[in-house]
């Protein structure tokens, strides 16, 4: 076999691996973010100064934000199980020391901070967690697009031939997911009246960077011989593609609909896609092609998965524009945001239900076609994904103030710290402080760059492969190439963000 064919090979006819797996793995982000967030605090205490530094605070952010990451889904994914409860234990050690080292004039009795805590205002303005789950899909993608071709990465991670969840599975939809999270639709501010196909017009000028790279991408992986997944998207079709008559069909969509009853025309999407697939001969012809034979003669045949899947995926975006609009509600306190969170559990916990039920009666999770149980996977975990981030976002919060004037980059900024005393709110720290150091931050750095960002790790991935022979690569090499890859990628991203750079010019 040629090594074209032996690339394609090694990552299809894949069967993904449990729900219980990929839930246990979105919690090492979230971890991973709170240990950055109490190592800056301890860092605080001690020194009495945040971290100012750009290098090391581009090194700490890489060390503790990335690279955990890299080694759990690779060296580590036998004891996935345990890490979690590693990191989760490690940070618990980082917060006890903290509790135990507050200054004497801090010191206040346990119970006292909890009720603080409750009260205390937050910024409404700006819902971090989202910024950090849209960047960590991406930092997350990233890594997987290139470690799949080496045969560290377990093959269950990768995206499964016809049925199951595999990881990279979870990360497409996601990704639709948390574009759809701060959509113009979502941003829009209620008071502001426009045109109703404002937003739609809008769109059809800012795809076309999207459709340019589809593109481009189209020819030179063509052109070159690039090893390709055919099953995937279709011989010419690819995720740009997706993403961009997604993004168009949906302001389509909520220009005709009103858009508090997005999450309504994404059930009926869900379901009617879903009926015609079970109902009629569309989930043969997704499958095995016009002839029963998986021909890829014509357009259609020779793109039906990733055509065809739009439906799916535009379910999806649409029950995301719902969520956001949900989280840009204004909620001002700690209390707001426990409630908003003990519902998306309760929503989450529902969806798991109709998730086991469409898996029983209606068909397994299949990406492929992107059917009703695909869309339910997703948006149930990319809640609990969201959940998972407010709640280390929270216990940040109440870990600052533990620690008066401490500062956490990407982090909830305390607009009124509760105290007791006058003297105590005139220390209040004011909300000026964390945006001051907002540049240090590698996720603010992604964030500001995220097209970049994605498009940087498809060219990078190109020429790894190009260059190497991933499929034979010894352990030590593939973690020093995927290391220096992401590492690459981050510093361009952090330089761009010091010299405060955005390329985006439509």
């Amino acid at each position: 076999m040629s090594q074209k064919h032996l690339k394609e090979a090694f990552i299809s006819n894949l069967n993904g691996t449990s729900l219980l797996e990929i839930s246990l793995g979105l919690s090492l982000a979230p971890l991973c973010l709170l240990c950055r967030g109490l190592l800056l605090i301890l860092y605080y205490l001690h020194h009495g100064k945040p971290l100012r530094s750009r290098k090391y605070s581009l090194l700490l952010d890489f060390t503790v934000l990335v690279s955990p990451l890299l080694f759990c889904c690779t060296v580590l994914s036998p004891v996935i199980f345990f890490m979690p409860t590693i990191i989760a234990a490690f940070c618990a050690g980082l917060f006890s020391k903290i509790y135990s080292q507050r200054k004497p004039d801090a010191r206040v009795p346990f119970r006292q901070i909890v009720k603080d805590f409750q009260k205390t205002c937050l910024d409404s303005e700006y819902i971090p967690a989202i910024t950090v789950l849209r960047v960590y899909v991406n930092v997350l993608t990233s890594i997987s697009i290139l470690a799949v071709d080496f045969p560290q990465y377990p093959r269950r991670y990768a995206k499964a031939e016809t049925y199951g969840t595999g990881v990279m599975d979870f990360g497409v939809g996601a990704f639709i997911f948390s574009n759809a999270l701060v959509c113009p639709e979502v941003r829009q501010k209620s008071c502001v009246t426009q045109p109703k196909f404002s937003n739609l017009a809008k769109q059809f000028f800012s795809i076309w960077p999207l459709i340019f790279l589809g593109v481009g991408r189209l020819l030179s992986v063509k052109s070159i011989e690039y090893h390709e997944h055919t099953s995937e998207y279709g011989v010419h079709w690819n995720f740009f593609f997706t993403l961009a008559f997604v993004r168009l069909a949906a302001s389509l969509l909520l220009a005709i609909f009103p858009k508090n009853k997005s999450w309504i025309v994404a059930i009926n999407l869900a379901v009617l896609y879903q009926l015609i697939l079970n109902v009629t001969s569309l989930k043969t012809f997704v499958l095995h092609g016009s002839d029963g034979k998986d021909t890829r003669v014509g357009f259609l045949n020779a793109n039906r998965e990733g055509l065809l899947s739009l439906f799916g995926y535009l379910a999806i975006y649409m029950a995301s524009v719902q969520v956001g609009l949900y989280l840009m509600k204004c909620r001002n306190s700690v209390k707001d945001w426990m409630e908003a969170v003990c519902l998306l559990l309760l929503t989450v916990l529902v969806l798991f239900v109709f998730l086991h039920l469409s898996q029983a009666h209606a068909d397994p999770v299949s990406r492929r076609m992107a059917n009703l149980s695909y869309c339910i996977w997703v948006v149930a975990h990319c809640l609990t994904f969201f959940v998972c981030f407010v709640a280390t976002d929270l216990m940040l919060v109440f870990t600052k103030l533990l620690v008066k004037g401490s500062s956490v980059p990407s982090c909830w900024d305390v607009a009124k710290p509760p105290s007791t005393s006058k003297k105590d709110e005139m220390e209040a720290v004011p909300l000026r402080r964390e945006s001051k150091l907002s540049h240090l931050c590698l996720i603010s750095a992604v964030n500001k760059n995220q097209l970049l960002f994605f498009l940087l790790a498809n060219v990078m991935t190109g020429i790894v492969n190009i260059t190497i022979d991933t499929i034979h690569s010894k352990t030590a090499f593939t973690l020093c190439i995927l290391h220096l890859y992401m590492f690459f990628n981050c510093l361009i991203m952090h330089t761009l963000h010091a010299k405060n750079i955005v390329l985006k010019f439509w």
